[in-house]
């Protein structure tokens, strides 16, 4: 497989703007972001946005659309689950395009964003999965959504579960970038130790660029939050995003779906929408940035180039 750190848009035609979010460690609000990001990109920026929900909670599911809707797709065989198990299992043709739906979320000025829902029989489906041996049909499936999806919607946004299953290794070595949030603690800050660590293992198979962290829920009272923080900040394997989302009551009422519309501002007001905003506008940059291990690839090989020059002068 190729590593998709070296993967640009001049090398395969294709744009890198799929992103899977996560990290081993659970409770750090990463739906939350997943739905924050999503909306601000089509809201703020016009951005035709696909949110894929890998997640067997089917939390950004349900932050997308009334309950009700989300249990009449699973009860109709319309979600990812279904998807995938129609193409992995059964080896049976599906269009990922037929379990994507439209018109999702309560904000007015959202109406690109995208979702593929999901069911808590994904846990069942990765059971499946390792007990038919079928790892590598589900990675070749992953690896065809994703190369489809790169040219219909502008950024792709994949809510992975906590914790390192055998579908979330698929969306992660086949995805161009990923985003790890983390609270400002002990616990989340290891657990993006445990992802590094991950993801220094068996490198020939390919794996997401470091996209990079992102601090979510700080407590501004907390000394401890502001020393986590400045570690976090201070490593640059980190690649840590500006922006810090604070904890405020605003971003947990902006977690549940209303089923009248709402405008941006109203779902996002203050400091919290003022940080929402500052991270979306970094990772369009980020996307466009030349990739860390491709850059440093370049100035070896130009470096190599001079050496040559200079001994057939010498």
């Amino acid at each position: 497989m190729t590593d998709r750190n070296t993967r640009d848009q001049g090398d395969t035609g294709k744009m890198r703007n799929t992103i899977a979010v996560m990290n081993t460690k659970g409770g750090v609000g990463k739906s939350t972001l997943v739905l924050a990001l999503a909306e601000t990109l089509a809201a703020e920026h016009r951005k035709n946005v696909l949110v894929i929900d890998s997640d067997a909670q089917a939390t950004v599911s349900n932050m997308l659309m009334t309950v009700n809707d989300l249990f009449r797709l699973q009860r109709e065989g319309l979600t990812i689950v279904d998807f995938l198990v129609a193409r992995v299992l059964r080896e049976e043709e599906a269009k990922w395009s037929d379990f994507v739906i439209r018109d999702v979320s309560d904000i007015d000025d959202a109406r690109s964003v995208y979702l593929m829902p999901s069911d808590m029989q994904l846990t069942l489906f990765e059971r499946e999965v390792s007990k038919e041996g079928a790892h590598g049909r589900l990675r070749t499936t992953i690896a065809e959504v994703l190369d489809a999806v790169r040219d219909v919607f502008d950024i792709i946004l994949i809510d992975c579960p906590p914790g390192l299953s055998v579908l979330t290794e698929s969306w992660l070595r086949e995805a161009d970038f990923h985003i790890s949030p983390t609270k400002a603690d002990y616990v989340s800050v290891c657990g993006l130790e445990v992802f590094r660590r991950f993801k220094s293992l068996n490198p020939e198979m390919g794996f997401a660029e470091n996209m990079g962290v992102m601090i979510n829920m700080r407590d501004q009272a907390s000394e401890t939050d502001g020393e986590y923080i400045k570690w976090l900040k201070n490593n640059p394997a980190n690649r840590c995003f500006e922006a810090v989302v604070p904890r405020v009551n605003s971003l947990q009422e902006a977690a549940r779906f209303q089923s009248q519309h709402r405008s941006y501002g109203a779902k996002y007001p203050g400091t919290v929408g003022k940080a929402i905003r500052a991270l979306s506008a970094e990772v369009l940059a980020r996307m466009t940035a030349v990739p860390a291990r491709a850059e440093s690839t370049a100035m070896a090989d130009n470096a190599t180039e001079a050496a040559a020059h200079n001994r057939v002068a010498g």
